[in-house]
């Protein structure tokens, strides 16, 4: 869908949220937590927002929340980000965004 991506790439940190999901806030915490401010997009306050889960599924997120973009990329749900993290490897991605 159109609008996943240009969110996806007009902003350097997205992640497509739930207001009800504890694995969106944890994620995005863990983001803050490492100095990053992330474009954090509630689908279940956006009219469009079912027919934007179903263009992430197709995008290849195995779970629809919470879907990470880094840099216009789709990086993945909850489990990508966190093997990301443990390997070191999610701050590398994530440098460009870091606030001082």
């Amino acid at each position: 869908m159109d609008k996943v991506q240009r969110m996806a790439s007009e902003h350097g940190v997205v992640i497509f949220s739930k207001s009800t999901c504890c694995l969106c806030y944890a994620v995005t915490i863990l983001f803050r937590d490492l100095g990053v401010d992330p474009y954090v997009h509630e689908l279940d306050h956006d009219s469009e927002g079912k027919d934007m889960e179903k263009a992430l599924m197709r995008m290849g997120c195995n779970a629809s929340v919470p879907a990470v973009f880094i840099g216009g990329k789709l990086v993945g749900s909850t489990n990508e980000v966190m093997s990301l993290h443990l390997k070191g490897s999610l701050i590398q991605l994530l440098k460009p965004y870091l606030h001082d």
